[in-house]
């Protein structure tokens, strides 16, 4: 990957590959969960957490390697073991519980999972016999011309007779062009003491991508995008553009809503229904209601309950919350604060640490002073109060319900109800001073 962060950890449609990998085992309600850590160990141990138990791999001696490092804590046990990649986030656990029903109904020692891949290169191909049993799985960089035009990849992914799996593994050589313990030769030497080995193929060779590269990380998050695009216009959401839309899996989006192209939704979002939102928005981690209209805007960490309409340009920063009918416009900012029902603001204004009544009118150019230097403070707007344009108000202060401002002020001190606060320079005019500059215009 070229990357400080370890690979497994990489995201793809919002979540690590390692979550979405142990997404697809946890459904199979396994007796014991392992997860083999070498590169970047503690990084993955921290974010995997109590999800999983841990081996370390402290040498990264190839598959069949990194399987033995589990060797104390499955030995004696009885059942299966399923052994799976933790790059590969894209399987899904109604495959894997299909595929070991399958290797359970056919009583083999190991059922491997196939694909048959378009382009193989790189993966490990599958060798079967004239009978169409599998006979080996051959690695690229040790296969035969002949055989690396077979189709039929190794997706990785396998189903063992635990105890078959342990004692195979203690015969695994490392007489390989890397010089590594591969996995894949379990199945020959079982094969060989006259066990079953069996395969099962994917319908869906998408599942089986793993991820190796940048290259391939854009191909992982294109394929899931498209399944969760998928699902949520089955569900009722309308997509204009789903190839140019990118919503993570966590996100939750109700019926009606129309979501242009060119649009990005992340983190634990959660949108009602019969919203709509326009090419260039980007919505992080918020709670939008229903009937709303986001164009062309950025939020992040904010609250909109119902009828809001947002933008072009706006950006709502963490704990910006509006309550219904709020209106914000072309470049305005809000942070850490939250307007009442019916409050507008429609043009190039910060409102920062406030909290604004209801039917509030925000005149253009307005900006709530909050910050001195070393702290933040806050100031409040009663309901029905007009702020004329140009309106600074220097926190903290506190403007009474149905108080105006006058254009141009800085408001310092508080206004009480249905005043009127000015803080400017009386405008004075110099008579005839048009004659008096030394170079006209």
């Amino acid at each position: 990957m070229k990357s400080t962060t370890p690979k497994v950890l990489h995201t793809v449609a919002g979540q690590t590959m390692i979550d979405w990998v142990l997404d697809a085992v946890e459904p199979l309600k396994t007796d014991k969960l392992i997860t083999v850590i070498g590169v970047g160990a503690e990084r993955v141990q921290e974010h995997v957490g109590n999800r999983s138990s841990f081996v370390l791999q402290s040498q990264q001696l190839g598959t069949g390697h990194a399987v033995r490092q589990a060797e104390a804590e499955l030995k004696d046990s009885d059942g299966v073991t399923l052994i799976m990649s933790g790059d590969t986030p894209m399987f899904r656990s109604e495959t894997l519980q299909g595929f070991i029903a399958e290797h359970e109904r056919s009583n083999n020692a190991v059922t491997v999972l196939t694909a048959i891949a378009n382009d193989p290169t790189g993966y490990g191909r599958i060798v079967r016999g004239e009978d169409e049993t599998v006979q080996k799985i051959i690695e690229q960089k040790d296969a035969s011309i002949t055989e690396r035009r077979i189709k039929e990849i190794n997706t990785g992914v396998y189903v063992f007779n635990n105890r078959l799996l342990f004692e195979s593994l203690a015969k695994v050589q490392n007489n390989n062009a890397q010089g590594e313990y591969y996995l894949p030769d379990t199945l020959n030497i079982l094969r060989r003491s006259g066990e079953q080995i069996g395969a099962h193929t994917l319908q869906d060779f998408t599942e089986s991508l793993g991820v190796n590269d940048r290259v391939a990380l854009a191909t992982a998050n294109r394929v899931m995008h498209e399944r969760i695009n998928h699902q949520l216009m089955v569900d009722g959401v309308e997509l204009l553009d789903p190839a140019n839309t990118y919503i993570d899996s966590t996100v939750n989006i109700g019926p009606d809503t129309l979501i242009e192209g060119g649009v990005t939704i992340l983190g634990k979002t959660t949108i009602g229904v019969n919203n709509t939102i326009t090419q260039g928005s980007r919505i992080v981690n918020s709670v939008l209601g229903d009937n709303n209209v986001i164009t062309s805007s950025h939020i992040e960490d904010a609250i909109l309950q119902n009828g809001t309409t947002v933008g072009p340009y706006a950006h709502l920063r963490p704990a910006a919350h509006l309550e219904d009918n709020v209106h914000i416009g072309n470049f305005v900012e809000v942070k850490n604060a939250k307007l009442g029902k019916d409050t507008k603001s429609g043009h190039l204004t910060y409102i920062g640490n406030a909290t604004i009544g209801q039917d509030v009118n925000i005149g253009a150019g307005t900006i709530f002073v909050n910050y001195d230097g070393v702290n933040k403070f806050n100031s409040t707007v009663g309901d029905r109060a007009f702020i004329g344009s140009n309106t600074k108000i220097v926190a903290p202060v506190n403007i009474a319900q149905e108080s105006i401002t006058a254009a141009g002020s800085t408001i310092t001190n508080d206004i009480p109800e249905h005043a009127m606060g000015i803080a400017r320079t009386r405008q004075t005019n110099k008579e005839d001073f048009w004659h008096h500059m030394p170079h006209k215009f």
